[in-house]
């Protein structure tokens, strides 16, 4: 595959990222006023977003699988076709049981894109230019968590929670159409039977421990993401009010992202990662203490910087730890993130229902801290074992 080509995929993978990224992030600024439409308790309502985080993460090493046999480029274009449909049935959901299934249908389907994006960048681009093209894709979610956060709220505030579903499922669709022109990755050779990568990536101590600390990342970071909104809306703010702090985690992973691609080359990852967790402890500290627009946004900011530094670290790391099930391990690695952040997201709606929150970013404060003390040790290790 030439430049112009890789130029070309990189935009469209940029972009599949982006409205993935979009449809993710658009239903934390939304849990109180579908809780108050549909007249259920918040609790329900954070465990739709559980159901589709559980779903966008149990479905991923299966995708990982069947992208494996049917093509990289195969499964992203269908993957953002199906979601295009589920979110727009999101936006004619009459109840929190239908909005659910309508939920893990989206969660589903995308579930195949992002991994698939991963590998397709793993198998297309040489090692020393990986971790830039990861945080290039990383820009793609940075804007579709700013946008949607933002877009989210004022949408909410003014026409309604259903619009914002309606649009990212227009959104969607479009993007399929455009990404259908993908360039196929040559498949290998090999027809290994479909549990054989998942034995030797279980036989791989480190793989499994890379597991761990993304499971763990997805339930203190994201988790806390989740909550930021419903919390600053708990102390009164309106729905515009409360996202618009959320679109700094965006903006954050947007403006520093480049920068860590560029450092990337000559700094080690595991400095990354304990710097990028120091970040995040201190983001989940602050709202613990305070739910005000104003902490909120700062907290925001350093969750964003948190991802940006930890998160493409341990991210391109999944692409390296065991190349030949590569697919196998990005699959269950962005399956291991999300069902963590579905954990966080049902635990803590049952907290949220009784104005805890407090309690719910200092549990994400310890979490983030444990991945960025064990995360930067194991990859020394890892590192020095490597030489």
């Amino acid at each position: 595959m030439n430049e112009r080509e890789l130029g070309r995929d990189g935009v469209r993978l940029q972009t599949t990222a982006f409205v993935i990224t979009f449809d993710r992030f658009a239903m934390p600024p939304l849990l109180f006023a579908i809780s108050r439409d549909l007249a259920v308790p918040l609790a329900a309502v954070a465990g739709a977003a559980g159901a589709y985080f559980l779903a966008y993460g149990l479905m991923q090493p299966v995708w990982g699988l069947v992208s494996e046999r049917v093509g990289f480029a195969r499964a992203i274009r269908w993957a953002v076709l199906g979601g295009a449909v589920m979110t727009l049935a999101s936006a004619l959901a009459t109840d929190v049981a239908t909005l659910t299934l309508a939920r893990v249908g989206a969660g589903l389907c995308f579930s195949a894109a992002f991994p698939s994006t991963l590998t397709y960048i793993g198998e297309t681009v040489p090692v020393i230019r990986r971790q830039r093209e990861v945080s290039r894709l990383m820009a793609g979610v940075a804007l579709g968590t700013a946008s949607s956060t933002m877009i989210a709220g004022a949408v909410a505030d003014t026409v309604g929670w259903r619009w914002v579903f309606a649009g990212s499922g227009a959104l969607a669709a479009l993007t399929a159409w455009f990404v259908w022109s993908l360039s196929d990755v040559p498949r290998r050779p090999e027809r290994r039977a479909a549990w054989v990568p998942v034995v030797r990536m279980f036989r791989n101590p480190r793989a499994l421990m890379l597991l761990g600390l993304v499971a763990a990342e997805g339930a203190g970071l994201l988790g806390a993401f989740t909550f930021i909104p419903a919390a600053v809306e708990s102390t009164g703010w309106g729905p515009a009010a409360a996202a618009a702090p959320a679109a700094l985690f965006g903006l954050a992973i947007l403006a520093s992202v480049g920068v860590v691609g560029r450092l990337s080359t000559h700094v080690p990852a595991s400095r990354f990662i304990a710097v990028g967790s120091v970040l995040g402890v201190l983001g989940c500290l602050l709202v613990s203490e305070r739910q005000s627009p104003a902490v909120a946004a700062g907290t925001c900011l350093l969750l964003g910087l948190c991802w940006a530094s930890m998160h493409t670290s341990l991210q391109t790391w999944a692409t390296e730890v065991a190349p030949e099930e590569r697919a196998t391990v990005v699959a269950f690695f962005a399956g291991s993130l999300f069902a963590g952040s579905a954990l966080t997201a049902t635990v803590g709606g049952r907290l949220a229902d009784d104005g805890r929150f407090a309690l719910i970013f200092a549990g994400c404060a310890v979490l983030t801290g444990l991945v960025g003390v064990l995360g930067s040790l194991t990859r020394v290790r890892w590192e020095r074992d490597r030489r």
